[in-house]
């Protein structure tokens, strides 16, 4: 029985069909894909990636299945998902899945085509489990698809101290064991047993700290803008499809983007650090909600309209709309006496959280320092911004300052 010494679990034993699921291609190149991406130009030893997040999954998912009684099939089943379910990723994670989602319709929890077929499908069938099944549990479907991908899944209670342990933020920190302990099923509903209501807001507290801290980091931000421009470039100019830039890792894709003329500049600026500043970083109050509304066609006919306002290259200016502030984990159901109620309407700190959310949104317009004040003023301009709500803009690396003067 394999052991794995892990940084944060300690020792994992891998048992049955997850030894020679790690074995599989498929598994192999989630060494190869960062966890957090472009965070780890703001926190150094970020570096951990996919392999290890999932390995930490599948331990959590082993012990929630004996908290929760789930025995035979069905838990050779949920610990299989488990390790599988980030085997969808494109590389640099979540930093480009949006790109391609737009031009070929999956997500990362979109696996069927990748859990059916090859060594991870025969290995699956040699252990008479169903790839349509297990497919079926990381998308988050059925009952015991919760714990994969739900409001209480384990997979964010691993990503959360995985992602704390390397940044080095202490956010994340939350007491899994307690959390696992304290899962049960209620009818068909994964919900957090009575007398756990601040287990259940540690863990949003966590993910609402962490989230402009570590994921949402400016920094992380505009590099992330910088790597999907140019992932975006590489479609367009060269033969490289949608399909194909969603199975590489992350060497596959740096060599790719060195490699081409129309994507190498960018690139070099990623690996060097030489990142765009912000020209405007505005908070949900100052930007007209058709802004923030936007389709993809909409908001690159603005980043154009920005760009040719401001007499800079097209190129040369990046415009970060984010979708809304939202806090799905907040309808997470709680037992509270012999009711079950979402912890939004049982905690109110859970409601200050979802207001925080708002307050955190920040749409972002980056380009060269030498553009800023020129992409700065056309922005505002082309964006319709509100210059009596809080727009701001990092004047030099250590200092941001209110544009009164608008």
């Amino acid at each position: 029985m394999p052991t794995i010494k892990d940084s944060v679990h300690d020792h994992i034993e891998v048992t049955g069909v997850a030894t020679e699921l790690l074995d599989t291609p498929a598994m192999q190149r989630l060494r190869r894909i960062s966890q957090l991406g472009t965070v780890s130009l703001v926190y150094p030893a970020a570096n951990h990636t996919r392999l290890e997040h999932s390995i930490g999954v599948y331990a959590l998912a082993r012990r929630a299945c004996e908290v929760l009684s789930i025995e035979g099939t069905a838990r050779d089943e949920l610990v299989a998902a488990a390790l599988l379910h980030d085997v969808g990723h494109p590389p640099f994670s979540h930093n480009i899945e949006g790109l391609i989602h737009r031009e070929t319709g999956k997500l990362h929890d979109d696996v069927l085509d990748i859990v059916s077929a090859g060594r991870v499908g025969e290995t699956l069938r040699a252990y008479g489990l169903s790839p349509t099944r297990i497919a079926d549990l990381i998308r988050g479907e059925g009952r015991y698809g919760q714990v994969i991908s739900g409001d209480l899944d384990v997979d964010r209670m691993d990503y959360l101290l995985r992602d704390a342990h390397h940044t080095g933020v202490a956010y994340g920190t939350i007491d899994h064991e307690r959390l696992v302990r304290a899962l049960r099923f209620v009818d068909e509903t994964l919900v957090f047993a009575a007398g756990n209501l601040q287990t259940a807001e540690s863990l949003l507290l966590a993910r609402a700290l962490m989230n402009p801290t570590v994921y949402q980091h400016h920094v992380a931000r505009i590099a992330r803008r910088m790597l999907w421009a140019a992932s975006e470039r590489l479609l367009a100019s060269t033969q490289t499809d949608a399909s194909t830039l969603r199975r590489m890792d992350d060497v596959d894709l740096r060599a790719r983007l060195r490699g081409e003329s129309s994507t190498a500049p960018m690139m070099a600026r990623i690996d060097e650090r030489r990142l765009f500043k912000r020209a405007i970083w505005a908070e949900w109050a100052a930007v007209p909600a058709p802004v923030r509304a936007a389709s993809d066609a909409e908001r690159a006919a603005l980043r154009t309209a920005i760009a040719e306002r401001a007499e800079v290259a097209v190129a040369e200016v990046l415009l970060d709309v984010p979708s809304g502030p939202s806090m799905p984990e907040a309808s997470t159901q709680i037992a509270v006496g012999d009711a079950i109620v979402s912890i939004a309407a049982a905690s109110p700190l859970v409601q200050a959280l979802q207001q925080t959310n708002e307050a955190n949104w920040r749409l972002g317009v980056y380009t060269p320092a030498s553009h800023r004040e020129s992409v700065q003023r056309a922005a505002i301009e082309v964006l319709g911004l509100d210059t009596e709500q809080s727009i701001l803009a990092d004047r030099a690396d250590s200092a941001i300052a209110r544009l009164d003067q608008f």
